[in-house]
């Protein structure tokens, strides 16, 4: 596997932010929301939490050669 077993807080920013961008645009809500929840990145934190986005990650090395890594193996690790 390219670079560390677990999800990078640089790929966590990403996930979140892109997630919340999609969310705040009209995408469906993927966990239950209770009050306190109302802010996209909130929503989004718990949707990553709870390991339910069905996401990939990309890791590219200075060569060009890649890895896609699905997002729950990375959140096993942590």
């Amino acid at each position: 596997m390219i670079g560390p077993p677990k999800l990078t807080r640089f790929e966590k920013a990403r996930i979140v932010g892109a997630r919340a961008l999609q969310i705040s645009m009209g995408a469906p809500i993927l966990v239950e929301v209770s009050e306190g929840f109302s802010s996209p990145i909130d929503i989004a934190l718990k949707e990553l939490d709870a390991g339910i986005l069905p996401m990939t990650i990309r890791r590219t090395l200075p060569d060009g050669t890649y890895q896609d890594i699905p997002l729950k193996w990375l959140l096993e690790k942590e």
